[in-house]
């Protein structure tokens, strides 16, 4: 289930990135510009409030979906990307192409996934799978009240 999570992830790069602004969440459309495994990175510009924002609080939430399937990720977004994957974003997108006159002129970030879930509500019972990658915890989430695993 953990490889067809981040399957999902690497078919669907529009996401919604969550961010805070103080105390108030901040949602928008990003778009993953690449993925190395469980690390996602991310390109924008120093001018912009995300930016600002994860400066100020790296803590993030994305959410990717399509029908009755969504994968949520949690993580810690961090700055240190390396100017080879700086430059191969930029080469291989030709939306910032068209906005930035070249790599350099933008800022990038990676969000190494500390907690992934993959809900899908198509079967019966709906699947629901916790994947914590800090502690390599694999776990069923709820579901609805009908099929608790817990004894009443």
């Amino acid at each position: 289930m953990f490889e067809k999570t981040l399957r999902f992830l690497e078919n669907h790069k529009k996401i919604a990135l969550a961010t805070c602004d103080g105390n108030l969440p901040k949602l928008r459309v990003f778009q993953v510009m690449k993925q190395e495994g469980h690390v996602l990175f991310f390109a924008t510009s120093a001018k912009k409030a995300v930016y600002k924002e994860l400066r100020q609080n790296p803590n993030v939430e994305i959410l990717a979906c399509e029908g009755n399937v969504s994968v949520r990720c949690t993580g810690m977004v961090n700055f240190s990307v390396e100017e080879d994957t700086k430059r191969w974003i930029y080469e291989h997108n030709a939306v910032l192409q068209r906005l930035y006159a070249s790599y350099d002129q933008m800022e990038f970030f990676c969000l190494p996934i500390a907690e992934m879930d993959y809900y899908d509500l198509e079967p019966t019972p709906p699947t629901f799978q916790h994947f914590d990658l800090m502690s390599g915890e694999v776990g069923n989430g709820f579901v609805g009240d009908k099929y608790d695993k817990q004894e009443p």
